[in-house]
């Protein structure tokens, strides 16, 4: 595969920037619901790239995680970055960001997958995250774009009673400050027609998911 020098720059740059993030000295007092189930990494990327649409997998880069924080087994070309997310140890929820996905949201979810790796509790990562973006460290989108989960392979846990869920497969846009009230948008309307578009993350970091079908 033909790389362009822009695009193996920026993997290089975020490899290194995973590959290079200090234990910060959290406390390690985590349950055994934080820690990381692994996938091997021939699975973990074929689940980051199952959030794509088939035309973008080939000649997007993709980033996969293993006990040992995170490589890069697929450079790409195309501007699109894919991980599977995990806002928790327990989540895996694969997705496709565009290049302002890539540079605003990305790398705050390497950094947190990093932190988890390294068996850091995750009230803390999540602390630093908020710290992070109060800092400057991270911005949200400051434009319209496009992240992918058309993956059937989301999974949820829920930490109140152990159990593990799922999402239907959906398209992101950013909506920096858009409501559901500007889109008309409620929870009773969601609960009597689930697959309406409505707003998630309301406020800088918004998110404007549909749903692509059953």
């Amino acid at each position: 595969m033909e790389v362009s020098s822009r695009s193996l720059s920026v993997a290089t740059l975020v490899l290194l920037s995973a590959s290079l993030t200090p234990n910060l000295g959290f406390a390690q007092d985590i349950s055994e619901s934080e820690t990381i189930d692994f996938l091997s990494a021939d699975d973990e990327l074929a689940l980051a790239l199952s959030a794509a649409p088939e035309h973008l997998r080939a000649e997007a880069t993709v980033h996969v995680l293993g006990p040992d924080g995170f490589s890069i087994p697929q450079v790409g070309t195309n501007g699109y970055n894919c991980v599977v997310n995990r806002d928790h140890p327990r989540n895996r929820k694969p997705i496709c960001y565009d290049s302002e996905g890539t540079r605003t949201i990305l790398p705050k979810v390497l950094f947190m997958s990093e932190l988890m790796v390294q068996g850091v509790a995750l009230a803390a990562i999540q602390d630093s995250v908020k710290q992070g973006f109060e800092t400057g460290r991270w911005t949200a989108p400051q434009r319209p774009g496009i992240a992918y989960m058309l993956s059937d392979g989301i999974r949820t846990y829920n930490p109140s009673n152990g159990q593990y869920g799922s999402f239907p497969p959906h398209i992101m846009f950013y909506a920096p400050n858009v409501s559901n009230d500007d889109v008309a948008t409620d929870w009773a309307a969601r609960q009597e027609h689930p697959w309406i578009p409505f707003v998630a993350y309301q406020g800088p970091h918004g998110m404007f998911v549909v749903m692509v079908g059953p």
